[in-house]
């Protein structure tokens, strides 16, 4: 990630709970509110922190930025909450810039948990036709207007571009796309998608740099996750020191909300399990 003189932003952040904190990265399309599945349960033993990363959601930005912009901006957040040392949760982009600020700032990271992420991403995404982007157009409004409607995701949602997001056409699913994707993706600023795609078309890789990174990890994929592969995940996973790693079939990307009981539960175990993680 190319450094930047862009002045730290301050980052709208959605706080909860008491205790060690958690600070949750959200992916792209995305916000804080997007890691409501994580934070709500992990707030009733920690204090979480869930802002909107610059150029998102409710944390606007005026002109264009580098992805190491989010760095700076996310240190600045620590200082100003003085949180000497937290675990990070990341999701997809989220993970990424996890995985950045414990190379960034290792004395301060105590764990991660990566989900749906890679330090070399890659994906197998079939190419979109404009049949796909009518279909989820449709789905996503009539989804939104009803959330989990059994029709709409029979007619509409299996044939739209939420089939290589999820696997699991579950109410549940749906009910989280509603709330919370729709708004995020239209709270994403085109500042934010250019700031990511020049990362990735700069060929991103940080596999080589994972052997500094000391703290305990958990890795989570999707097996049939088409925007970040299982198996990219499993690859950054090998490259951690002392790391867990989860795979879940039928699922994909948004697998937090197909299956969100089970990863809730998965990383309850890991946390009992490296009590270092959390201070």
């Amino acid at each position: 990630m190319s450094d930047s003189s862009t002045k730290p932003a301050n980052l709208n952040v959605y706080i909860q709970g008491q205790g060690f904190p958690i600070l949750g990265l959200h992916g792209h399309p995305g916000s804080g509110r997007n890691l409501s599945v994580f934070t709500n349960h992990l707030s009733k033993r920690y204090q979480t922190f869930a802002p909107d990363l610059r150029g998102y959601g409710k944390s606007r930005c005026h002109g264009n930025f580098a992805m190491s912009d989010h760095l700076s901006d996310l240190e600045t957040l620590l200082d100003r909450f003085e949180i000497e040392k937290c675990l990070i949760l990341g999701w997809s982009l989220g993970g990424i810039l996890a995985m950045e600020m414990a190379l960034r700032l290792p004395q301060r990271v105590t764990g991660l948990i990566l989900v749906a992420t890679a330090a070399r991403p890659r994906g197998n995404h079939p190419a979109v036709t404009w049949q796909d982007n009518l279909y989820t157009g449709v789905a996503g409004i009539l989804n939104y207007i009803q959330p989990s409607w059994q029709w709409n995701i029979d007619t509409f949602g299996k044939r739209s571009l939420f089939r290589y997001l999820i696997q699991q056409h579950t109410p549940t699913a749906y009910n989280y796309i509603a709330q919370e994707a729709a708004q995020a993706y239209l709270q994403t600023s085109p500042a934010a998608t250019r700031a990511l795609y020049t990362a990735l078309r700069a060929g991103y890789n940080r596999l080589a740099d994972l052997q500094q990174i000391n703290c305990p990890s958990l890795v989570l994929a999707g097996e049939q996750d088409r925007h970040i592969t299982a198996e990219s995940s499993l690859e950054t996973a090998r490259h951690l020191k002392n790391t867990q790693w989860h795979c879940y079939p039928n699922t994909a990307h948004l697998f937090p909300w197909e299956i969100p009981q089970q990863v809730l539960s998965d990383i309850d175990s890991w946390l009992d399990k490296h009590p270092q993680a959390i201070g």
